[in-house]
Order: C-alpha cells, then structure tokens, then sequence
C-alpha cells in the first residue's frame, strides 16, 4: 500500500517538475507578476495533487492542469480589481524560450495587462499556448464562439496599443518576433 502510494506521489513529482515551467509562463501572462503567477501554479498544482488520480486518467493532465490554472486566475481577478500589473519585467520568465527573450516583451506584456481578463485569456491560451478554438473553449469553460470574440477584441485592443504600434513600425517588414 505504502509503495503504491509513493509511485502515485513521484509520478506526480515527475509530471509537476515537467509542466511547470509552461504553467509558470501562461500564469504569468494571465496574472502579469512573477509572484502572482507563481502562486496560481502552486494552487493548481495543490488541486492536481489532490484529485491527482482523476487527473492522471484524463486524456490530457497537462489541459486539465491548465484548465485548473485558468479557474484559478478567473476567481482571483473576480475577487480583486483589476490594476496595470506590469512596470518591468523580470528576466526569469520561461529561460530559453524565444518570447523571453524578445526586446519588446515589457511592452507586450504591459498591453496584455490592460486586456480584460476573459480578453486576456484568450489572447494568452489561443497565440502563446497555440490552443485550437475548441481546447480554448474548454480551458476557459465557455463556447468557442465566445474564445473567438474575446481573442478577436484582445487582438483589436493590442493592436491599438501605441507602444506596440511603434514596435511594429519600427521593425522591417516580415521581421518575426
């Protein structure tokens, strides 16, 4: 019993370890702050650990997961007003990854921040995670036709943002980010 009860607990260990980078950069877009984003993933790693047996069955831990994570952030924004989240940002966001390492990540991140957060979601979980409309959907609990006008108004919004604005016109043509 014991023995079954520590390959459950490293079998969430190894799958923890794993994901938790890609956890830690979604919730960091979603929230826009380091420690904000760092306590979403610890909750919604406490809420996999927890029903990690139902967890581990389904098709996709990793969705499940990040459907926790996004029920997560949805509570909290619901619980608190929203404010600009972002003055600076660290460099500690997702090593290695090419987004981390963009010179106009802050003012990215800085825009995505002034998004509603349903916007804000969908932008994150449809063009950084590369989600389908329909994983979308079920990551955010809704319809696709809603992750479609929230990502299409998120997208209009940033388009509009000056400081993005000029980053674009500044880059050559067909530059990629």
């Amino acid at each position: 019993m014991r023995e079954a009860k520590s390959g459950r607990d490293a079998e969430f260990q190894e799958f923890v370890v794993g994901v938790w980078p890609r956890l830690v950069r979604t919730a960091y877009l979603l929230a826009g702050e380091q420690y904000a984003a760092e306590d979403l993933v610890q909750s919604a790693a406490e809420k996999a650990c927890a029903s990690w047996s139902k967890v581990r069955r389904a098709d996709d831990p990793y969705a499940y997961v990040r459907r926790i994570l996004v029920n997560q952030h949805a509570r909290r924004w619901r619980r608190r007003p929203p404010e600009l989240l972002v003055d600076a940002v660290p460099d500690a966001v997702a090593p290695g990854d090419g987004y981390a390492r963009s010179d106009q990540r802050g003012a990215l991140l800085a825009a995505l921040a002034t998004l509603p957060p349903r916007q804000r979601e969908a932008v994150v979980l449809r063009h950084w995670e590369d989600l389908s409309d329909s994983q979308t959907a079920a990551a955010m609990g809704c319809s696709t036709g809603a992750v479609r006008s929230h990502a299409a108004k998120g997208i209009a919004r940033l388009r509009q943002v000056t400081e993005l604005v000029a980053l674009k016109d500044s880059e050559h043509i067909g530059g990629a980010a």
